[in-house]
């Protein structure tokens, strides 16, 4: 029987720790491990495939190199997607987050760097976030003429309080570490020396618990606080990021980012 540690993947490094923690070390370091649509991808069929093993007890997931855990989504491809590319580049990133959050077993988002934009997300997705003293959090994308696209509207609310979340989605500021335990966003801060140990070594603590009985946990917390509202919250997020798509703003903040200027936005318009 094939096991997803067989597959091979070009933006993914899967490894397995011994007792029963996967280590999932997405591996685009040169792009600060930005999330485009192959990405993405391999994602799905990694997750899916880790929910399915029997020998798996926690997931741990974090980002290649000593930069990023995830550094956004890779503006390089959004930057010229139509309003219909744009939902289903969400959609897409969405499926990501929920299976994250929905998995069957605890995932540890283990964030070693930046984590901006997609990369505080998908964050927000796992169980809990352990962060590096050289993590660095945040939602940027007004600055880009859009929305945070796979989750962080509803996920960011739900782990700061929403007026906080409101303030850090307005305006797109960054949150370092010791802030980010401050208000709630990470559990735990380590020593960047030694860090991916230091969370496998939290990683043990629940892999020696009962596997059903924190996997029924996990099951109930989950339905407790969103899956019932869940998909819509999905579906609103998705298609409110692809009707920015193809705005003044977002061809505006996009091509100022490339370009390394500063943007000149519109202003308010109907899209």
């Amino acid at each position: 029987m094939s096991s997803v540690f067989d597959k091979s993947f070009e933006n993914l490094v899967l490894q397995l720790e011994t007792p029963g923690i996967a280590v999932l070390i997405l591996n685009r370091p040169r792009a600060l491990n930005a999330l485009n649509s192959a990405t993405l991808r391999e994602l799905r069929v990694a997750l899916m495939g880790l929910a399915e093993d029997s020998t798996v007890r926690v997931v741990v997931f974090t980002g290649e190199g000593e930069k990023a855990f995830i550094a956004g989504a890779d503006i390089a491809e959004m930057k010229d997607l139509s309003p219909g590319d744009g939902v289903a580049f969400a959609q897409s990133g969405h499926e990501v987050a929920k299976l994250l959050e929905t998995m069957p077993k605890p995932v540890i988002a283990a964030v070693n760097g930046f984590a901006l934009g997609g990369g505080t997300e998908m964050a927000l997705a796992c169980d809990f976030i352990i962060a590096s003293e050289k993590a660095v959090f945040g939602q940027p994308e007004v600055g880009l003429g859009i929305i945070p696209g796979f989750g962080g509207c509803f996920r960011l609310a739900r782990a700061v309080g929403l007026p906080r979340a409101k303030e850090l989605i307005y305006s797109g500021r960054r949150v370092k570490a010791d802030e980010a335990m401050a208000i709630g966003l990470v559990n735990h801060v380590l020593p960047a020396e030694g860090f991916l140990k230091a969370v496998i070594e939290h990683a043990r603590t629940i892999a020696g618990q009962s596997a059903s009985a924190v996997s029924k946990a996990k099951s109930l917390m989950v339905e407790f606080t969103e899956a019932m509202g869940l998909n819509t919250k999905i579906d609103a997020e998705a298609h409110a990021f692809g009707r920015l798509m193809g705005s003044f703003d977002q061809r505006e903040g996009m091509g100022a980012f490339t370009e390394k200027r500063k943007p000149n936005f519109q202003g308010l318009t109907n899209v």
